[in-house]
């Protein structure tokens, strides 16, 4: 994985957009965590190997993508290549069978291992947890696939000089907290370590540079994620707000009574975002212990009142 700077490859990203696609892009991931935290600060990287672009919202979702695809090919960005994937697919290949669009910047920076991932605003009306929707191209059939409490990141996104919005990183906590209602045995691919101790390990490091940025501020940002999560549940999902308040921190207390998978996240983290931190298990540990007293007891406790 590259190391990198959100600064510069968030100008990259924004400049390689169209004018007329930008507002309807959220970027979520690595790269929105680090330019929110790190934005400005030469001596923090983030270490990732694909930066995810989220088209919002899903009514516009493939057309947009469609154009953005077609602009950066035309801007001599290339398809990744994948010995699975990496070919387009055609009117008869079924949607999920379809290569995702992963794109590697052009010029000297295509020597890079870092792709942009496009994905697509979630249907708020499918129950389904992820789904493929079909991106025609003048090179082929591609997908874009959208996972349903992404919805979150498209509450109240955060503004950037660079004109693109990043999702707010409590929401993208509280999704990933919510796709990992326990700790499963899946495995990130090519790798011996479990998806939900990646996720859910994010969470912590999420609060724990909230934290950071608060004690270098002087503010009480992490002190106002659970009001925030309570109103974007009921704003994007009303009918299930309070089933989801009340299980969103299942995962989060599963990872913290588990010493091997809380090692496991904290490995994850430290080859990740908190790269150029280096964070140890203590205070990995004690950010678990805040996190559930500060954010997830004052989120459940706010949904026993609905």
């Amino acid at each position: 994985m590259s190391d990198l700077s959100p600064d510069a490859v968030m100008a990259q990203i924004a400049a390689a957009l169209p004018d007329d696609c930008r507002q309807n892009v959220v970027i979520v991931g690595s790269l929105a965590a680090g330019y929110h935290f790190f934005a400005g600060d030469g001596q923090r990287s983030i270490r990732t190997k694909d930066v995810d672009c989220m088209f919002s919202p899903h009514a516009k979702a493939v057309a947009a993508a469609g154009r953005v695809t077609e602009r950066l090919l035309q801007a001599s960005w290339q398809q990744r290549e994948d010995p699975m994937w990496g070919k387009p697919g055609d009117e008869a290949t079924p949607d999920d069978e379809l290569p995702m669009i992963r794109l590697k910047p052009p010029g000297e920076r295509g020597g890079a291992d870092w792709f942009l991932e496009l994905l697509g605003a979630p249907d708020e009306q499918s129950a389904q947890a992820k789904t493929f929707h079909r991106v025609q191209t003048t090179r082929g059939h591609f997908a874009i696939c959208s996972f349903n409490y992404l919805a979150l990141a498209e509450w109240e996104p955060i503004e950037t000089k660079h004109g693109v919005r990043i999702a707010r990183p409590e929401m993208m906590a509280l999704a990933n907290m919510l796709h990992h209602p326990d700790i499963a045995p899946n495995l990130i691919a090519g790798t011996q370590s479990k998806r939900s101790n990646k996720d859910l390990g994010r969470v912590l490091a999420l609060a724990y540079l909230a934290a950071q940025m608060d004690q270098r501020n002087q503010t009480e940002e992490l002190d106002l994620w659970a009001q925030r999560m309570a109103e974007a549940l009921k704003n994007r999902f009303p009918d299930r707000a309070k089933h989801l308040a009340l299980s969103a921190g299942a995962g989060i207390r599963i990872l913290m009574n588990s010493s091997g998978d809380r090692d496991e996240a904290l490995t994850i983290c430290n080859r990740g975002l908190l790269a150029s931190l280096e964070v140890g298990r203590e205070v990995f540990d004690a950010t678990g212990r805040r996190f559930i007293r500060q954010v997830i007891e004052p989120l459940e406790e706010e949904a026993t009142r609905w």
